[in-house]
C-alpha cells in the first residue's frame, strides 16, 4: 500500500484519496472546503493528519484582516497570551507545494501561512478578497471553500484589535471533520 510520509507522520494513499473535504465547525458556523488532495498531496496530508489528531480543535481565528483574509491554525492561540498568537505550530515545517494550477490566491482559496519559503506548519488562511496577486506563488494553496463563504465573510468582518488584527471576541474552531463527500 502506498503511503504519503512527512514530518507530520504518514497517511495511506487510499485514505488521502478519500479525504476530499474538510468541514471546519466554528463558533460562527460551518465552512466546507474542497481539498486539493490530487494536486498538493503532501500539504493536504499534513492538514488531514493534524485534523484527525484533533490538533485544530479549540484554536482561534487569531488574525482577521477585513477585505483580505482570515487566519487560524496556531495552537498557541488557545492560551491566555495573545502576544504569542501567530508564532506557534506543530513542531516541524515542511516544503512548499505550489504548482501553476494552484498558484493563484483568490477569494475562497485556503492556503498555508508561512514565514518564508518551505516554512509551512499548521497555520492556514482563507482569502476573502477577489484577488491577491502579491501572494501568488508564495503560499501553498490546498483547498477552496465550497460551502460557508458567508461564514468566512462574517468572520472577515468581525471587529478586531487594530494593533494585532485579533478578533475582539474569540472565534474558535470546535472541530474539523474530514470526509469523502
Amino acid at each position: 500500500m502506498s503511503k504519503i510520509t512527512g514530518p507530520f507522520g504518514e497517511i495511506s494513499r487510499t485514505d488521502l484519496d478519500k479525504s476530499n473535504f474538510a468541514t471546519l465547525v466554528t463558533t460562527e458556523g460551518d465552512i466546507k472546503i474542497n481539498l486539493f488532495n490530487q494536486v498538493v498531496p503532501n500539504t493536504v496530508a499534513n492538514f488531514v493528519v493534524l485534523a484527525n489528531q484533533d490538533f485544530y480543535d479549540g484554536v482561534l481565528f487569531h488574525r482577521v484582516i477585513d477585505d483580505f483574509m482570515i487566519q487560524t491554525g496556531d495552537p498557541l492561540s488557545k492560551d491566555d497570551d495573545p502576544t504569542n498568537d501567530g508564532t506557534g505550530g506543530p513542531g516541524y515545517t515542511f516544503a512548499d507545494e505550489i504548482t501553476d494550477d494552484s498558484a493563484k490566491l483568490v477569494r475562497g482559496i485556503v492556503a498555508m501561512a508561512n514565514s518564508g519559503p518551505d516554512t509551512n506548519g499548521s497555520q492556514f488562511f482563507i482569502i476573502t478578497k477577489d484577488a491577491t496577486p502579491w501572494l501568488d506563488g508564495l503560499h501553498s494553496p490546498f483547498g477552496s471553500v465550497v460551502y460557508g463563504l458567508d461564514i468566512v465573510d462574517k468572520i472577515g468582518k468581525t471587529k478586531t484589535d487594530k494593533t494585532n488584527d485579533r478578533p475582539t471576541n474569540d472565534i474558535v474552531i470546535k472541530d474539523i471533520i474530514i470526509s469523502e463527500s
